[in-house]
């Protein structure tokens, strides 16, 4: 596999939540040269904590893909998303395992240009 250098790397970082008053994502998007890009999205529907990690996740990948990433590193403070993006752990769920395909979706775009981390 080819690694990318240090200037090819776009660094995403996303964090989802749910409460009794809202939900929302934040996303915080660093280019290889180190400009930030910051999302903050409200999400309409009710959704869980993990629902909310992956369309934070989402929403990252999406974005940085519409800003010319070819590659990123993806960081999440939720275990189970993580592992599951990686393969580690299995979705179960059939919301998870349709974020999981939306994931899968979105790499491979990005793929598509070229190899992503």
């Amino acid at each position: 596999m080819v690694q990318p250098n240090e200037e090819e790397v776009w660094r995403i970082f996303v964090d989802g939540a749910s409460s009794l008053t809202g939900c929302g994502v934040g996303v915080v998007i660093i280019s290889p040269p180190g400009e930030k890009i910051r999302l903050a999205l409200r999400i309409d529907s009710r959704v869980t904590n993990n629902e909310a990690e992956y369309e934070a996740v989402l929403a990252g990948i999406q974005a940085a893909r519409e800003f010319g990433a070819s590659w990123i590193i993806l960081y999440s403070d939720s275990q189970l998303i993580t592992q599951q993006i990686k393969g580690v752990y299995e979705a179960k769920d059939d919301k998870m395992l349709k974020y999981l395909q939306l994931i899968k979706a979105e790499q491979s775009k990005i793929l598509s240009r070229s190899p992503c981390v």
